[in-house]
Order: C-alpha cells, then sequence, then structure tokens
C-alpha cells in the first residue's frame, strides 16, 4: 500500500503519508511508519515545482513515482537531480543532489542503453562506465540535454516562496518553457546546443571579412509597371497570397536570430523581433506579420507587439546596428484588452522611441499600412514602400463610417485621401518605390529579392551619409505627412 501511494501521489511527509493510509483504514505508528519506508529505500527528492516528495524503486531500480515509464522517468530524474558531468576517457562522472546518487543511477540502468557497461553509485556522485570513449560522449550528450528543460528560473525558489507566504507557486511556472511562452527569456536549448547557438549569434554580428559585394543596380533601375487606383492597389495587399514578413524572413535564413517576447513577461505573434544579416551588414530586424494579424490569423496587433518592437528599437541602440522596420498591418487592436492596456500610449512611446534612435533606420511599407500601428514603425532615415503598398492614419472603412455612415465610400475616400505609394512619395512620405511586376503575388521569390536588393543598398547609403540620419530627416517624414492630414 504504501509502494503505490508513493508511486501514485505526491507526498512530501510522513504525516501525510500517515493521513493517507488512516483515509484506507489502516493505522500505523511513527516508528513503524518510519522503519517501512527504510525497508522500501524511499528516498526525497524535488518534484518540478521544487517540492521534497518520497520516491521509491520498484524492482528494476527505476522510480515508481507517477508511474513513469523508464525513458520518460530518466528525464524527469535527470532534470530533478543532475548537477555536472566530466567525462574521462570511456567514464562519466556525475554529481547529484546530495542522496540522490543512488536514484538516478538505477534510473541510467532501467533505461538499458548498449553504450553503458554499468554504474557504481555513492552518496552524490556516480560514476557511469561506458564502453568507449564515443559511447561516454554519446550518453554524456543525452543527459545533459534531458537535464536542461525544465530548469528552474526565478526571483526565488518555490521553497522559499512558500515558506514565506504560504502558498506554493504553481508547478511548471518558474520552468526556462513557460517562461520562454511568456517572453522572460528568448528560449531554452540544451548545453550541447549552446555552441552551436553562440556560433549563430557571432557569425549574425560579426560576420568573416570578405571583399565586399556590389547590389545589383539591375534590381534597383526597375521601373514600375502601371499606375493603378488606391482601392485596386489595396484589394491586392490583402490577396492572402501576397508575400509577407515570413517570405523576406526565409530569405535571410539562416543568418537570422530571433528574439522571444520583450523580456518583461509579454509577447506577441504579430511582431518579429530578430538580429539579421543583409548582405554583408548586420541589423536588427522588426517586422509586423500580416499573416498573423486578424482576419488572416489570430494574433492582433496589440501594446505587447509594440513592446516587442521596442525591444528591437532599443536592441539597436545597445549594439549600434542599423534598424530595419517592416510595415504590414490591417491596423491595431481594437478592443477591451488593448484599451486598458494602454494602446495609444504604447503607440507614442513606440513612434517616439523610433525618432531618438541612434542609428540608421530603414522603414519599408511592405503592403497594408493601416492605421495607428504603421505610423508607429514609420518615421526613419529612409522610408521605402512596394509599388502596391498604401498608408492610412484609418481603415478605409473606418473612414468611410466616420463620414458616411456607411463602407461603400471607402474607393473613393482613399483615391480623395493618396493613400497610394506613388501619391505618398509625390508628398515626400516615401523616399523611393519598390517595384512589382503587376502584383507581388505572381513574382514572391522575385519580389522579395529585390526588396533585399533595395534595403541593403539603403543601408549602405545611410552609413557612407551620417548627415542623412538623425530626428531632422525623420521628422520631415511625418511633417509630410501631417500636412497631409490637415
Amino acid at each position: 500500500m504504501i509502494r503505490n501511494l508513493l508511486a501514485s501521489e505526491s507526498i512530501g511527509s510522513q504525516e501525510s503519508l500517515r493521513s493517507r493510509l488512516a483515509q484506507r483504514g489502516i493505522d500505523v505508528t511513527q516508528t513503524t511508519l518510519s522503519r517501512d519506508l527504510m525497508d522500501l529505500r524511499a528516498t526525497k527528492v524535488r518534484n518540478a515545482s521544487g517540492a521534497l516528495i518520497y520516491t521509491v524503486p520498484d524492482h528494476d531500480g527505476g522510480a515508481t513515482h507517477d508511474g513513469e515509464a523508464a525513458n520518460v522517468r530518466l528525464a524527469r530524474w535527470c532534470q530533478l537531480l543532475l548537477v555536472t558531468s566530466v567525462k574521462v576517457g570511456n567514464q562519466l562522472v556525475l554529481r547529484t543532489q546530495v542522496g540522490a546518487a543512488n536514484l538516478l543511477a538505477s534510473s541510467i540502468d532501467s533505461v538499458r542503453r548498449e553504450e553503458v557497461a554499468g554504474t557504481i553509485a555513492g552518496d552524490d556522485t556516480i560514476l557511469v562506465i561506458c564502453r568507449s570513449e564515443e559511447d561516454a560522449s554519446v550518453i554524456e550528450r543525452m543527459l545533459l540535454a534531458l537535464a536542461e528543460p525544465g530548469a528552474l528560473l526565478g526571483f526565488l525558489g518555490p521553497r522559499v516562496v512558500e515558506l514565506t507566504t504560504g502558498p506554493p507557486i504553481p508547478e511548471g511556472v518558474q520552468t526556462g518553457e513557460n517562461l520562454a511562452r511568456h517572453g522572460v527569456i528568448d528560449g531554452v536549448i540544451s548545453p550541447s546546443q549552446l555552441r552551436t547557438a553562440v556560433l549563430k549569434i557571432v557569425s549574425v554580428l560579426f560576420p568573416a571579412e570578405k571583399e565586399e559585394q556590389d547590389v545589383d543596380t539591375r534590381v534597383l533601375d526597375t521601373e514600375v509597371s502601371v499606375e493603378r487606383s488606391a482601392w485596386e492597389s489595396i484589394t491586392i495587399t490583402r490577396n492572402p497570397e501576397r508575400p509577407g514578413l515570413r517570405h523576406l524572413v526565409e530569405a535571410l535564413s539562416p543568418n537570422t536570430v530571433a528574439l522571444s517576447g520583450t523580456g518583461d513577461g509579454r509577447t506577441s505573434r504579430a511582431v518579429t523581433v530578430m538580429l539579421a544579416r543583409i548582405g554583408s551588414r548586420p541589423a536588427v530586424l522588426i517586422g509586423q506579420d500580416r499573416h498573423k494579424q486578424p482576419p488572416l490569423g489570430r494574433h492582433p496587433l496589440g501594446p505587447s507587439a509594440l513592446r516587442m518592437a521596442r525591444r528591437g528599437i532599443q536592441l539597436a541602440h545597445e549594439l549600434q546596428l542599423p534598424l530595419i522596420s517592416i510595415i504590414d498591418t490591417p491596423g491595431a487592436e481594437l478592443s477591451q484588452h488593448a484599451e486598458e492596456n494602454a494602446m495609444a500610449g504604447s503607440i507614442a512611446r513606440t513612434l517616439g522611441e523610433l525618432v531618438d534612435v541612434d542609428v540608421p533606420t530603414v522603414s519599408i511599407i511592405l503592403g497594408q499600412g493601416c492605421g495607428g500601428g504603421a505610423l508607429a514603425m514609420l518615421p526613419s532615415d529612409r522610408v521605402l514602400a512596394a509599388e502596391n503598398a498604401w498608408l492610412s492614419p484609418l481603415p478605409p472603412e473606418g473612414a468611410s463610417a466616420i463620414i458616411y455612415r456607411d463602407t461603400s465610400h471607402a474607393p473613393r475616400m482613399m483615391e480623395e485621401q493618396r493613400v497610394s505609394a506613388q501619391a505618398l512619395v509625390s508628398a515626400g512620405i516615401v523616399d523611393d518605390i519598390i517595384p512589382e511586376k503587376g502584383d507581388a503575388a505572381a513574382e514572391p521569390e522575385e519580389f522579395v529579392r529585390r526588396t533585399m536588393s533595395y534595403i541593403e543598398h539603403t543601408i549602405k547609403e545611410l552609413e557612407t551619409s551620417p548627415q542623412r540620419v538623425g530626428r531632422e530627416q525623420r521628422f520631415q517624414h511625418y511633417e509630410s505627412l501631417a500636412k497631409r492630414l490637415i
């Protein structure tokens, strides 16, 4: 009965165990219970939330708690118990939490890996004898990879929180995986992946020195194919097949390092922030992903999305890297949640930080430039726009609803407001147009290559002409926009 209880429940004290037994009609003394626990070789380990619980070995030496299968069981105990590993020839010396070596050694034995000849356990040390040096490396990588997920991060450990405040922290809250999902850290990797991850970051930020290649000017000389009405362009950019941020990121791969969340507990899939190498130049890229936002996706561009954008702006400042802003949004989130989380303030703060940042900045209106969400990421030293891109302070249908109390006047109002890329160039809001051969959806790969060439060329121009970088240049674009709205 005791074995079954400890295998199926998280029991941390003899008193709790006596209570469980009493509920089943079994009364035992403290002395008898202590002796039974010793006979069962019961030990205490910490679970994922940090609480101490009893566990006992089964017939094959593995822990019975939660009825875990051998491989799952080993992963659990590696996460909870394994501290370090040192490889010496064909042997591994593992350090565990005090008193836990026997339990972890039994779990290693229970998976019956061919590479392992056997284990010898002390109190907090295990000697794992492998059949060869290569086998030892394989087993070490496996154990360390198992140990990394579930790592606890937090302000205070679970035990301290519980003893100080009373209520325990729910299981899993302080794991790296959970914190990554909530935008506190950028991700979880195993120790075996660490070297590769660091090398990738270094390669993006500090590319190997090589002779710089000129941008293909033939791409830059491509002419705008045909002048369309504003409404035709708006219709084209609403096509789900039109290339967006994801296609640009794929073109840059593998020379990218994506970040996750804001770093202060918020995240949004509507915006991407990453380090990227564009040609031979490292940069910070912040981009709106239209395909993740309604009506195509389920993630509106809300306050958290703009907070992520501001993290990218701050990172560009800290690393002194050019900043690339990709604008492609049907509009900022309109909801109670957005209002109560200061949507208007988020737009203003993002705009202000983008104006003030002390690095070269380039904004690209890739398709839809709608509302405050687009305007927040607009002010830059240079503003580019795809041929069918457009920029409007309000959604077309929303503008029509305000003036005419219907949506049918949207096409005419967009024409009158001159929101098309060509009109924006004439007004001084956009500096250059990225041509499309009719519609980017019909030539996605060519359009993406053309866009990247324009970005690379523009960054080079700004880096070689520092007088064109700064607040005054950026204010000019916004002043031009303000004049259009008056």
